[in-house]
């Protein structure tokens, strides 16, 4: 590898890491606020956490790597432009696309490596994220007492105190609605403090209360209100449903999410072989239906049921047997309205869930095409502008980047909603940037002028000197 080559990618390697970390960090922020309300106040354990964080950040990777590509793109040549680097290498006769062929073998190595993780890693992280979420969302929060307020988290028990002692287990005040038996408040625990702490297996929460009384509505016994008074009575709560348990990961391998391409292929294939046979099934029943009567009508006496008169022609029918004719073809009417319409609904279900099978197709390629599509732009561009740091290139970054973010995620819920093709919705943010990649690559490796900000400057500046100089100073003069 030549000087210039290494030092090329060395300098591209730099912004890279670092907008991608960056852009990461920010995403994963979004995450957390998104579920923070799930996961705050569950006791959960900090090596959860972290493997949650580390499974969502694999799913977040298809948005912050073009992103990254990008703006590192844009910052590293403009950052050669700015420092006059790309003038001193097109002097010594290295022209542009010489600069960027590294990096574009660069991008492509990236694109490649990029493919084999949307099919093999992601599928894997995406199955250990949603599993452990849903365990994370169906776990009870965890035990603190709030003076103040009820607690629900114990099945069966609403209980509110009225303060708690420094040490975390005196309790003072202590209401206890008791539900075990009835969802109705007819028993009730007051007293007048208390102290809570574990069972030496841990399997049990213990509150011993202190000086109170016990109110019980008994309704159909002969005594139906009862009242104890106690100095102290112990109540003993299983905890077993506040351990955090992993449900199995197999519940949710077969969802479209956790599949590889030859996985989904073979999923898409499956499900519309079997929308096929629920729609020639259809077609069968409701011909099957309708050839009752038809047949009937043309059928000899001996080969239909007793209670069916065959004759020519509905003329010849009395007014009771037109009668029931237009009943049975209103009813036949109706049935078949009504299993055409629970068709319907199944088909468009059954599409459904095969294009959102074809999204995640299509997706396993559309990351790597993106990265390749969206450096054409950036370096092209980073090149033109000749500005480095993260400034400009930030904002010409964002722009870019919501084009291909708005119009990728209006394709997909297209597609999701089965108003276009897979291909169509999941490609059109590429349909769009690829002429505006070719472009801008073009121009900036032919020195077109169209693009450079000096040209824009010597056609504006006879506008500046003979029409708005002279109309400011006038303007001035006045005042």
């Amino acid at each position: 590898m030549k000087i210039l080559d290494k030092y090329i990618i060395k300098t591209f390697l730099g912004p890279f890491v670092l907008t991608f970390f960056i852009s990461l960090f920010i995403l994963e922020m979004q995450f957390l606020w998104q579920y923070f309300e799930d996961m705050v106040g569950k006791g959960l354990e900090t090596e959860v956490l972290i493997r949650l964080f580390a499974y969502a950040s694999a799913s977040l990777v298809s948005m912050a790597l073009p992103l990254a590509v990008l703006l590192s793109s844009i910052m590293t040549f403009g950052n050669l432009g700015e420092k006059y680097e790309l003038v001193s290498m097109k002097a010594a006769g290295v022209s542009l696309k010489r600069v960027m062929r590294p990096l574009v073998i660069f991008v492509i190595l990236l694109s490649l490596a990029a493919f084999q993780f949307s099919n093999n890693v992601l599928p894997v992280a995406n199955l250990k994220f949603k599993s452990l979420l849903y365990d994370i969302m169906k776990q009870r929060p965890a035990l603190d007492f709030k003076p103040g307020i009820f607690y629900k988290g114990i099945e069966g028990y609403v209980i509110r105190i009225s303060d708690k002692g420094q040490d975390g287990q005196t309790l003072k005040e202590v209401l206890i609605y008791d539900h075990t038996s009835s969802n109705s408040n007819t028993n009730v625990i007051k007293a007048e403090s208390g102290k809570i702490f574990m069972s030496d297996d841990g399997q049990h929460l213990i509150m011993e209360l202190f000086n109170g009384q016990r109110y019980e509505d008994a309704e159909g016994k002969r005594h139906p209100f009862i009242r104890n008074k106690f100095d102290k009575h112990t109540i003993r709560f299983p905890l077993t449903g506040f351990d955090f348990q992993r449900t199995d990961e197999d519940l949710f391998k077969d969802h479209y999410q956790m599949l590889n391409f030859s996985q989904l292929v073979e999923a898409v294939d499956s499900l519309t072989e079997v929308k096929r046979s629920r729609i020639a099934n259809y077609h069968n029943s409701v011909s099957q239906r309708l050839a009752v009567y038809r047949d009937t009508l043309d059928a000899d006496q001996d080969t239909i049921a007793e209670d069916y008169t065959v004759v020519d022609s509905y003329d010849e029918m009395d007014n009771d047997g037109k009668l029931s004719v237009l009943v049975a073809a209103a009813n036949l009417a109706r049935a078949s309205k009504t299993y055409s319409n629970a068709m319907k609904t199944e088909v468009e279900s059954r599409k459904k869930r095969i294009a959102r099978h074809k999204i995640e197709q299509h997706r396993k390629f559309t990351l790597s095409i993106a990265c390749i599509v969206l450096f054409f732009i950036g370096a092209p561009m980073g090149a033109i502008v000749r500005k480095g740091g993260l400034g400009l290139p930030v904002i010409i970054s964002v722009v870019f980047f919501l084009i291909y973010h708005i119009s990728s995620m209006t394709g997909e819920k297209l597609v999701k909603n089965i108003e276009i093709d897979a291909w169509e919705g999941m490609w059109v943010s590429t349909f769009i940037l690829t002429p505006i990649g070719v472009l801008l690559t073009y121009k900036a490796t032919s020195d077109s002028v169209i693009l450079d900000s000096t040209y824009y400057t010597k056609l504006t500046d006879p506008i500046f000197k003979k029409v708005i100089n002279p109309l400011t100073r006038k303007f001035s003069r006045k005042k």
